[in-house]
């Protein structure tokens, strides 16, 4: 690492400290005024907290490229917002090169070890649990983030690898402070132990886990605030910079991963060292759809996200004459419902993993296809939607359902070159399986699989459990590129199955609505998974205020809602909402000067940087 480059480990936390703090550039809501974008001339990068912020913006500043500060940025992250992503989970990445002109995307998605089967999640032919599985090996795919940075670092880094690191290094030795939704989201999962027992704990079941973040004495979450420290992370992350990803598929913390999932207190798992050795990331094509004049585009399966936002964005186009005139009207809201009723239904019959399921990908964005699905949609709710038949589909499979998730983040960045990033990692739940390893917390991805293998009739699901697999997923992390080709807008959240709808309103309320990124996550979100009707509740300081009951009753008089169900089961429900929008538009002069407004979500912590 040559000196004139070498970060002062003392001034970069100096620096991160404060930004957590509030000195740098984050609007800070009130209960007066909501938050304003922030604009750059330079370079951006957008994350769900301020210190991966920092981090990513130093390393833009010393001319990183975007793919230098999302690995900076998401090694900070897998330290301070451990409940989301990590080393120990898988990601996806579309990634647009100016000098090429190209866009591609990477599926460092996590893998069903070799012996996985698909009784996997059966007991005696019945299902078993959620919170039995996801607390258990089982759950555990092999992790794909590291080989995924280094993969990704080898063709467009420019920075040396090893100063990647150092800021999340040095915040884990040197500390940070515990936010209020770690300790919250810590504190919720001891609440559903029947005992704080060491045998008896479902959750936090791991001793290493349990130390870290709960106090032991009193059996609570540490408080926010607390200075915390993770020294095993720091040597992590030491190995990882000397070693590149080998440190961790091979060696002492391969053995230690391999370990904690066979050696799973509740229930042991199968993952071997082979499964890790043998990891790979997969580039694949994009999946790209018009819309106004632009090119969404975003990552195919085994992710279901740029498949089904193209579809709800095609639909919206295509059924325009039903738009209303502003995102929260109801005439939007009812379309914007049933365009992911159209898309969820297609969703959860044809998509999973390509190398293992034939995806019509074509057929499902065909225009023909698409305009007969749209034409389905009139000012009346169409109840649950039925899978269509696109062209090149097989009818060999079952339809399932699908369920959220909140153990994601989301990076977004453009570089002073203007290459742009977005990065969607996961660890599936909120802090993954429960088991810390060196520092981080494994994945229970394998609970995005199907639980049963076929449907009462005996039809497959495409989204099955086999061998080497990589389970559906929802992440949808999206580039849009302007007519000209210049990139125009990077967007992308976490959110379970809800991230779908998250990202595709934030593209409408942008491209369709003219909203700058901060106005357009402040609007309340609207979900359909081809079941309830979701508004979410106003969220003082951080959503716009509106009339939520009165959009509801609008709602329910065109058919969203059950006439002979008892009130609790209405098909129109209030709920909160914890996306993590992270948004960066581009808009250029006439002359072509470009200015960058970001946005950033704070229904979590998320906070915008650059120059």
């Amino acid at each position: 690492m040559k000196t004139a480059r070498r970060m002062s480990i003392q001034g970069l936390l100096i620096a991160l400290t404060l930004c957590f703090t509030g000195a740098c550039a984050r609007p800070v809501p009130t209960e007066t005024a909501l938050p304003t974008a922030v604009t750059t001339t330079r370079e951006m990068v957008v994350t769900a907290h301020p210190l991966a912020t920092q981090a990513g913006a130093r390393i833009l500043e010393m001319g990183g490229t975007a793919v230098d500060a999302m690995i900076a940025a998401q090694a900070v992250l897998g330290l301070v917002e451990p409940q989301s992503s990590g080393l120990g989970g898988g990601a996806f990445v579309v990634y647009h090169q100016t000098e090429t002109g190209r866009t591609i995307t990477v599926d460092g998605r996590e893998k069903a070890p070799q012996a996985a089967r698909e009784d996997r999640f059966l007991i005696q032919g019945r299902p078993m649990e959620f919170h039995h599985a996801w607390q258990s090996g089982l759950s555990v795919g092999v992790p794909g983030v590291p080989r995924l940075l280094e993969h990704l670092h080898q063709r467009y880094g420019r920075l040396p690898w090893s100063e990647l690191f150092v800021p999340a290094r040095t915040l884990a030795r040197e500390g940070f402070p515990l936010t209020a939704r770690t300790s919250a989201l810590a504190s919720d999962l001891l609440a559903r132990n029947s005992s704080c027992a060491e045998d008896e704990r479902l959750f936090f079941r791991d001793p290493a886990a349990f130390a870290y973040l709960v106090e032991t004495e009193t059996c609570t979450a540490k408080p926010a605030g607390t200075w915390m420290r993770n020294p095993a992370y720091a040597e992590t992350l030491e190995r990882l910079a000397a070693e590149g990803a080998d440190a961790f598929y091979l060696g002492p913390l391969a053995e230690a991963i391999v370990a904690a999932v066979q050696g799973d207190r509740r229930i042991p798992g199968d993952l071997t060292a082979a499964d890790l050795e043998n990891y790979q990331v997969v580039e694949r094509p994009p999946v790209c759809v018009a819309f106004r004049g632009h090119q969404v585009c975003g990552m195919g399966p085994p992710s279901s996200g740029a498949l089904a936002v193209g579809q709800i964005l095609r639909f919206m186009e295509l059924r325009s004459d039903l738009l209303g005139t502003s995102p929260l009207d109801v005439d939007s809201v009812h379309l914007f419902t049933q365009a992911m009723r159209l898309a969820f239904a297609d969703r959860n019959l044809y998509v999973a993993d390509s190398d293992f399921v034939k995806v019509p990908v074509a057929g499902l964005l065909d225009e023909t296809y698409l305009a007969a699905r749209a034409a389905l949609i009139t000012p009346w709710d169409m109840g649950s939607a039925a899978p269509g038949m696109p062209p090149g589909a097989e009818e060999t499979h079952a339809a399932e359902n699908v369920a959220p998730s909140q153990g994601t983040s989301q990076i977004s960045v453009l570089d002073r070159y203007g290459n742009a990033l977005s990065l969607t990692s996961s660890i599936e739940s909120a802090f993954g399986n429960g088991v810390m390893v060196q520092g981080f917390f494994l994945n229970n991805q394998l609970t995005d699989f199907s639980f049963a293998p076929r449907d009462a009739a005996g039809r497959p699901l495409a989204n099955r459990v086999q061998p080497g697999k990589r389970p559906r997923s929802s992440m949808a992390p999206t580039i849009v590129l302007a007519p000209d080709d210049r990139v125009a807008l990077v967007t992308g959240s976490p959110g379970g199955a809800r991230i779908i709808g998250y990202t595709a309103q934030s593209l409408l309320n942008i491209l369709a609505f003219g909203l700058d990124p901060q106005q357009t996550i402040q609007v309340p979100h609207i979900i359909n998974l081809n079941g309830q009707t979701e508004l979410e509740a106003p969220l003082p300081g951080v959503t716009l205020d509106y009339d939520v009951q009165a959009l509801a009753t609008a709602l329910m008089a065109r058919g969203h809602s059950d006439p002979a169900a008892a009130l609790q089961e209405r098909l129109v429900d209030i709920v909160a909402h914890t996306s993590g929008l992270a948004i960066i538009q581009v808009v250029r002069s006439a002359t072509g000067q470009a200015v960058l407004i970001g946005g950033a979500d704070q229904r979590r912590d998320g906070a915008v940087g650059g120059r």
